[in-house]
C-alpha cells in the first residue's frame, strides 16, 4: 500500500496546473514565455494575478492532498507520509505527463510542508513573506523557506523521518534554484514585478 500511495502522489504532482491554465486561458505553453518555468511565479508574470494565485493554490493543494491521503491510507506511517510529499514535489518538478519539464516545486513544497509540519511551516511562511516583501526576490524567499523548516524540526526534536524528509525537500529546492542562486550572487536576479530585460 505504501508504494502505491507514493506512486499516486507522484502522478498527482505531475499534473502541472501552470501549463494547463496557460493553455486554457492564453493558448500558450507557459514554458516558452517569461522565465520558462512552469510554476506560479512565472504564471503571475506572464498571465497576471488571477491565474498566478490560482496556480499557486492548486500546486500547493497537490502536496497537501498527497500528504493527507498518505496519512489516511497508511494510518500515520511517518516514512510513507513524508515520501508521498516528496513524490508530489518530484512530480511537479519532473512531470511524467509533460515530458518531465516542470517547475521548481515551491508551491507544491509549501502545500506539502504545511500538511506535514503545520506550525514550523507557518513560521517559515511568515519569514519567507517578510524576506520577499523586503528584498522583492521570490527565489531568495523560497530558499529561506526550504532551509528554515528542517532547522526548526531539528531544534524541536521532531521524528527522524520528518527531519530527513525535509532535508531532502530542501536539497531538491536548492537543486532547482541553482541558476537563481548564481544570479543572486551575481546581483542579476530579477525582482518581483521587474520586467525581463
Amino acid at each position: 500500500m505504501g508504494a502505491v500511495v507514493i506512486i499516486l502522489s507522484y502522478l498527482l504532482g505531475s499534473i502541472s496546473f501552470s501549463i494547463l491554465v496557460a493553455k486554457k486561458i492564453a493558448k500558450i505553453d507557459i514554458r516558452q514565455h517569461g522565465s520558462g518555468n512552469a510554476g506560479a511565479t512565472n504564471t503571475l508574470r506572464v498571465l497576471g494575478k488571477g491565474p498566478g494565485i490560482a496556480v499557486l493554490l492548486l500546486d500547493a493543494a497537490k502536496g497537501a492532498i498527497a500528504v493527507g491521503v498518505a496519512h489516511w491510507l497508511t494510518g500515520g506511517n511517518d516514512w510513507v507520509i513524508v515520501l508521498s510529499g516528496i513524490a508530489a514535489i518530484l512530480g511537479h518538478n519532473w512531470p511524467v505527463f509533460f515530458g518531465f519539464r516542470g517547475g521548481k516545486g515551491v508551491a507544491t513544497t509549501i502545500g506539502t510542508l504545511l500538511a506535514l509540519t503545520p506550525v514550523p511551516a507557518l513560521i517559515a511562511v511568515v519569514v519567507t513573506v517578510a524576506v520577499i516583501a523586503v528584498t522583492r526576490y521570490v527565489s531568495l524567499g523560497s530558499l529561506v523557506f526550504f532551509t528554515l523548516i528542517p532547522v526548526i524540526l531539528i531544534i524541536t526534536g521532531a521524528s527522524l523521518a520528518y527531519i530527513i524528509g525535509t532535508l531532502i525537500i530542501a536539497a531538491l529546492g536548492y537543486i532547482r534554484h541553482a541558476e537563481n542562486i548564481k544570479r543572486l550572487l551575481q546581483g542579476t536576479e530579477r525582482k518581483l514585478g521587474q520586467s525581463k530585460r
